[in-house]
């Protein structure tokens, strides 16, 4: 009896909400003390291991999935993932730092900030579209990262891409606060806890973890039901962004336009730094490929679709602020309803205040469906506990991971302000696109034991030129904004690099499906153009950033480190095993 009790408890379905150590730390280095002792004394040569180490594509797309023992429900298609494209990038970053940077920054020239950080979106977009149509999984730039730069690389982006889930969910919550406020005509923080605490940090905002938990609650339930509700509030929206567009422009003064520049070139590009935030959302898009029923057809459509019409939204939402108020008199917490104030349309500033609800309440929602999913592909490679990777058999969704990101979220969005959140979110995005346009590269020009060395050293070598000159063109625009010097050189630099790429080496793979025009020009200037975003931030951003880079790796050298080395080689054990009882029955079978 005890025997078949056995049995039946091993082939009974694992209840999806336990809690035991195996779930959580179930590799050997964390099985004793002694077993995590003898890890970290071979941290230096494990470290070798993953620093060279590269999954590929069957892995990323196959044998990875089995972690999250249930699949997701593919119910998308490219009507979805257009309009997840609206839901995910309208909202925060067009109706709040759009007033917040012309008004500090760029002035007028806000409208330029936008075309500057747009043309690096898109040129990010193609990236992102080449990967999802090849590698369909939900973990997005960091499985792609995995695949092409290794698991270090993967690592770093892992850390600030859940950086970015949980800074930029915050952000957006905080901002839904103001816009709040504003709709009920009540005085800006009024609805905020006042504290003694640092500024910046003082203003305690419970309303944003509401927001946050609601919107958690939706994407949990079903990513198709989701979909619709997405649908629905980003067409009311779309309909508030065409009034604003139409009536401010009625009552546009062009004289708002003049000075143009006050501060110059440097104020549009400082600008155009922090109102690529505004941008940020598409990535979510990627990760839902494993739920897209035909991804090769609906993720080309859908990403690409979505943000040329998106650019052009922002350029024109711009635009029409900039002429409706003198730059110095834009409210930078609730720019459009103030500015529709100014000109005698009281009424207006609710319908405003009420379409930028709708809005960020999408880029919550899209966003809480897109983070998960980046989380649970995380989870499954084991860089963070594989408890996160689980999948609900009933809903299809990661609850899990949607949980860590939420409640995270929501601790940061209780304390810290919208100016705190941004610079450091635009570092983490910036980045991560940088290295998306590395990777891109590395697929077309490298593929492993067909490649010659001597290609490879080269393909090293001009990407070195590519990203050092990239730098030096940031630092001298940092250090003399006015100069010409230094861009003599750091410029052909990059020309030589790109170039290089192009007539010295051959493309070693080609797209299958979709792939992005002018390899190698498109993503070297991807490259280029986010450097030197990331430049253009301040010093309190990248010093943040630092110390988040710096948390992040101490996090792996204790942990994440033996966790995926062990993921890795026990993968590869039962290769091995699999591999020999092959040999052993074809022996058997042999006469």
């Amino acid at each position: 009896m005890g025997s078949i009790g056995e049995i039946s408890d091993e082939i009974q379905p694992k209840s999806y909400w336990r809690f035991s150590k195996q779930d959580f730390l179930p590799e050997e280095s964390f099985q004793s003390w002694g077993n995590y002792r003898s890890a970290l004394r071979q941290t230096y040569i494990r470290f070798k291991d993953r620093l060279i180490s590269r999954s590929d594509d069957a892995n990323e797309v196959g044998e990875l999935r089995k972690q999250s023992e249930n699949e997701m429900k593919r119910c998308l298609t490219w009507w979805d993932l257009t309009w997840f494209g609206f839901g995910s990038v309208v909202g925060a970053g067009i109706f709040v730092l759009t007033g917040q940077e012309a008004h500090d920054h760029a002035g007028p020239a806000i409208v330029l900030s936008y075309v500057a950080s747009g043309v690096s979106a898109m040129l990010s977009v193609f990236c992102y579209t080449e990967f999802a149509v090849e590698i369909p999984v939900a973990g997005g730039s960091f499985a792609y990262l995995r695949i092409e730069l290794g698991d270090f690389a993967a690592f770093i982006t892992a850390g600030n891409i859940l950086l970015e889930s949980i800074v930029g969910s915050a952000a957006v919550a905080r901002s839904w606060t103001s816009y709040f406020t504003s709709l009920l005509d009540r005085p800006s923080n009024s609805l905020r806890i006042h504290t003694n605490l640092k500024e910046g940090f003082n203003l305690l905002d419970p309303i944003a973890v509401g927001v946050l938990v609601i919107a958690a609650t939706i994407a949990i339930t079903s990513t198709r039901k989701t979909s619709l509700l997405n649908w629905i509030a980003t067409a009311l929206n779309t309909a508030v962004i065409l009034f604003v567009i139409i009536a401010g422009l009625a009552h546009a003064n062009t004289s708002n336009l003049k000075p143009f520049l006050p501060s110059g070139a440097k104020g549009i590009f400082q600008a155009a730094a922090i109102v690529y935030f505004a941008y940020g959302g598409f990535d979510n898009i990627a990760t839902m490929a494993e739920e897209t029923k035909n991804p090769s057809r609906d993720i080309p459509i859908g990403l690409l679709g979505s943000m040329s019409i998106i650019t052009v939204i922002y350029c024109l939402m711009a635009l029409t602020l900039s002429m409706m108020q003198k730059f110095t008199e834009i409210n930078p917490e609730a720019a459009y309803s103030v500015a529709f104030q100014s000109v005698g349309m009281n009424w207006a500033k609710y319908l405003v205040a009420l379409g930028a609800l709708k809005g960020m309440t999408t880029v919550l929602l899209v966003g809480a469906l897109g983070q998960a999913r980046y989380t649970t592909h995380i989870a499954r490679a084991h860089m963070i506990p594989p408890w996160f990777a689980l999948v609900h058999p009933k809903t299809g969704t990661p609850i899990n991971a949607t949980l860590l990101i939420t409640i995270s979220s929501a601790f940061i969005a209780f304390f810290s302000s919208l100016d705190v959140l941004a610079s450091l979110l635009s570092v983490s995005t910036l980045f991560i696109f940088m290295m998306m346009a590395v990777a891109l590269l590395v697929r077309r020009y490298y593929v492993r034991e067909i490649t010659p060395r001597i290609n490879l050293l080269k393909l090293v070598f001009f990407l070195l030129i590519i990203i050092a000159s990239s730098m030096g063109t940031a630092a001298y625009w940092g250090l003399n904004p006015n100069g010409w010097v230094g861009y003599a050189l750091t410029i052909p630099f990059w020309f030589l690099g790109t170039i290089g790429l192009s007539t010295m080496l051959p493309q070693q793979r080609k797209p299958k499906v979709w792939g992005v025009p002018l390899v190698p020009w498109l993503p070297s200037l991807s490259i280029a153009i986010n450097i030197f975003l990331m430049g253009s931030l301040g010093a309190e951003a990248f010093e943040r950033f630092g110390i988040c880079t710096v948390v992040m790796l101490i996090y792996y050298v204790f942990f994440g480190l033996h966790a995926t080395y062990d993921m890795a080689h026990l993968h590869s054990k039962g290769e091995s095993m699999a591999v020999n009882n092959e040999d052993m029955i074809g022996r058997k079978e042999g006469p």
